[in-house]
């Protein structure tokens, strides 16, 4: 097996990771703080509720994603999980976020690392950031800036980072997309570099039911050398890579121009399964085109938040650029609407910290290596 930062990775998924929260966050010497989402979203509430369940000095930063002309449905849904999540915390910090300036442009990632630059961690052993109602505008950032902490000894002394799992309710959260792609903050690689201009460009976009106009506007921002489409398989639904190949037929037949032989599949519920297939691609792209001038692998994670961990945690490792396009607002599917999850599947993956010995692959994006 190749060299990575993350193999072997400590990891969790459903029923284990309760057993994890409820052991580990019950130690004495464990102070933690939750970043997470205050939106609309279901499973905003998963996280919190499991670990008010553990006893300690819990502290939270409820971040609210601000969007122009929000539908009020929605806006109803955010408050109530921010009242019920206001109960299980000690001490809460509230982070309102504006997604776009005035003049249009996605300013959301950069203006919540400002905020969390205003917030103390000093007492904080543990910083637990949840991506289950966070955009991966703002959640990517958020991430990145913690494990940059970590590297920098300013710790908090571990990152640990979840998802609450559904494929099926991100199929029913729609995004209305904005016109313009663009690269997630903190996450342009080295494609601004006027020494990569020609560089062979190698796209990987996560495909989800949907959300073609959002890729092919990406796919007309990055004018990429080749695509190299992303299914979940093995996935609950066994037929959700047959119905993604129906649905983006056209992109992949023509726009794209697809090979069958360059399509890649990943357990849809194994972050770290294709963070490990990105890195592979990676390293088996680089040596064929290094006499050319080199090549970028670029990534546009969407719909399915656990699998864009994986993919977050290869752009992290290897500085990879991540492109996407912003959502102005939100089409909500039945499932969407509820407000509580009957039996959650939570992930935890921990990124950072004392779980890992030293001296572990670097992470080029913090500028490591």
């Amino acid at each position: 097996m190749f060299s990575s930062r993350w193999n072997p990775c400590v990891a969790h998924a459903k029923s284990e990771t309760e057993r994890f929260v409820q052991e580990y966050f019950s130690l004495s010497e464990v102070t933690a703080c939750l970043i997470a989402g205050a939106g609309f979203d279901p499973r905003a509430r998963v996280v919190s509720n499991a670990l008010a369940q553990t006893p300690g000095d819990l502290r939270c930063v409820l971040i609210k994603e601000h969007r122009p002309s929000p539908d009020q449905t929605q806006v109803s849904q955010a408050d109530d999980n921010s009242l019920a999540m206001l109960s299980c915390f000690q001490h809460v910090n509230f982070i309102d976020v504006d997604i776009f300036g005035d003049d249009g442009a996605v300013v959301g990632g950069r203006n919540t690392i400002n905020q969390l630059h205003n917030i103390d961690f000093s007492e904080v052993s543990d910083i637990v950031i949840d991506m289950s109602a966070l955009s991966v505008g703002t959640s990517f950032p958020i991430i990145k800036y913690f494990v940059q902490r970590y590297h920098q000894g300013k710790g908090p002394q571990n990152v640990h980072v979840f998802v609450t799992h559904d494929p099926s309710l991100d199929d029913n959260i729609q995004a209305i997309t904005s016109d313009e792609a663009g690269y997630i903050h903190g996450f342009k690689g080295q494609l601004t570099l006027q020494s990569s201009a020609e560089k062979a460009r190698m796209w990987l976009p996560q495909l989800a039911l949907g959300r073609n106009q959002s890729l092919e506007r990406v796919h007309r921002f990055l004018k990429p050398d080749d695509t190299c489409p992303i299914v979940p398989f093995p996935a609950s639904d066994p037929r959700s890579a047959d119905q993604l190949f129906w649905a983006y037929k056209t992109e992949i037949e023509s726009a794209w121009d697809v090979s069958t032989r360059n399509i890649v599949y990943a357990n849809e519920d194994d972050p770290v399964d294709l963070y490990r297939t990105i890195l592979r691609l990676d390293d088996l792209r680089q040596p064929v085109f290094e006499a050319s001038g080199g090549s970028h692998v670029i990534l546009s994670p969407i719909g399915s938040k656990l699998m864009a961990l994986g993919a977050l945690m290869a752009a992290l490792e290897r500085d990879l650029p991540v492109a996407y396009v912003e959502a102005v607002d939100y089409n909500l599917g039945a499932s969407a609407c509820q407000t509580v999850i009957e039996n959650p599947d939570m992930y935890h993956v921990w990124l950072e910290g004392s779980a890992y010995p030293t001296g572990r692959p670097k992470i080029r994006s913090i500028g490591e290596a």
